[in-house]
């Protein structure tokens, strides 16, 4: 795997950086994290200047995208992504996901969390000729992504309340994936973006647990599941959304040996599933020549499922990376293999706190976005969601 200090990428005319993280599998993930106060469009412009010349340079496609601003620099940000995509010949139409993560410091644009994969191998997915998703094969295994899965216009269950809306986005989901040879069943690691989350998460988990226990995914009287690793974050979203999706699916190649998926609980943490809300900590993928891991939103929770340092964001924030730090460990690996995270922040003013902590812990160079989002507890202040990839031995010998 090339190392993380080789594929750091500095920008001209900005002091925030491209972080390109290549993997064995012929792909990469790409994270740019914007600079304070700097101006939407010129930020955008020199984001995705730098984004299309890595893509250019490593042959490789987007397969994932997700934006994080503020909904009213939505339209500027877009016009410099198509100018400097295209300007390369890189495929600017596919899906893609824009957020209301606003930035720290307030309005504007925050940056990007981008995965890319080599582009021959790529297929754009559709439903009724519109780009939702797509699919490639590396290594033995068929991924498909989805993106900004909504509820339909005129939900078919006839409940367009938000929970209903949860419901709905799950079941188009599971519609698109059969329609490519998958389900949700297969799927492996989900991010929920849920407008104004503190007024009815419980709801959104009665619905989420719901759709989930048709699919077959909870629980078993032996504690065993199929639950997806999983981001649930406060997001505004245009139009009276309720709620975005995207997701990752995994299935094997026919006739080849495929990845083997595991879920993994963390010690430190009560499994969330037992507090009402169906994810799991930490999935793994374990193909032949490395293993990604997808770490779940994760903050201060404990294992009897209770909030930590209420009112204390440095507490919760070392806490919860210690936390994560623990799960990676057990699994042979660390903070330092994460190739893509998003920090959320409930208050932007914290940023600079929680930037001394990870300092503290020699995390400086974390590529990550960070955004100013509620999440899913009124007394939680930070929350970090994050993925990894680590060569295959390293897991091997960690058990």
């Amino acid at each position: 795997m090339i190392d993380d200090a080789s594929r750091v990428l500095s920008a001209e005319r900005s002091s925030a950086r491209l972080h390109v993280r290549s993997t064995d599998s012929n792909g990469a993930f790409l994270v740019w994290s914007a600079s304070p106060g700097s101006e939407a469009a010129v930020e955008a412009a020199a984001a995705y200047a730098q984004i299309a010349e890595a893509l250019s340079r490593l042959g490789l496609r987007i397969v994932q995208e997700r934006i994080f601003g503020s909904l009213s620099v939505e339209a500027a940000i877009e016009a410099a992504r198509q100018e400097a995509l295209g300007s390369r010949g890189i495929l600017a139409d596919g899906p893609r996901s824009y957020i209301e993560g606003r930035p720290v410091w307030g309005e504007g644009f925050a940056g990007v969390l981008m995965r890319a994969a080599a582009g021959h191998e790529v297929r754009t997915i559709r439903e009724d000729g519109i780009a939702r998703g797509h699919i490639w094969q590396t290594d033995g295994a068929r991924y498909l992504i989805l993106q900004d899965v909504q509820a339909p216009s005129s939900c078919p269950c006839g409940d367009d309340t938000p929970p209903g809306q949860v419901r709905c986005a799950i079941e188009r989901a599971d519609r698109i994936l059969r329609m490519n040879g998958a389900g949700y069943r297969d799927t492996v690691r989900t991010w929920f973006y849920v407008s104004n989350i503190l007024g009815w998460y419980d709801r959104f988990n009665e619905s989420r647990n719901a759709e989930y226990g048709e699919f077959g995914l909870m629980p078993s009287t032996g504690g065993k599941h199929a639950l997806p690793a999983s981001t649930g974050i406060g997001a505004g979203l245009a139009g009276g959304i309720a709620c975005s999706l995207d997701l990752l699916a995994v299935t094997p190649v026919v006739g080849a040996v495929g990845p083997v998926v595991s879920r993994i609980a963390n010690p430190r943490q009560q499994e969330a599933f037992r507090y009402g809300s169906a994810f799991s900590r930490c999935t793994i993928v374990r193909g032949p020549r490395e293993n990604l891991i997808e770490v779940s939103g994760t903050a201060a929770i404990d294992e009897h499922g209770r909030s930590l340092w209420p009112g204390d964001v440095r507490g919760q924030a070392r806490c919860t990376l210690e936390k994560t730090a623990s799960l990676l460990e057990r699994i042979g690996a660390s903070l330092h293999d994460i190739t893509a995270a998003s920090i959320f922040l409930k208050h932007g003013d914290d940023a600079e706190a929680v930037r001394e902590v990870l300092a503290e812990m020699g995390m400086e160079r974390l590529p990550a976005v960070w955004v100013e989002a509620d999440v899913c507890r009124e007394e939680l202040q930070f929350e970090i969601d994050a993925e990894a990839v680590v060569p295959r031995h390293s897991i091997d010998n960690a058990h």
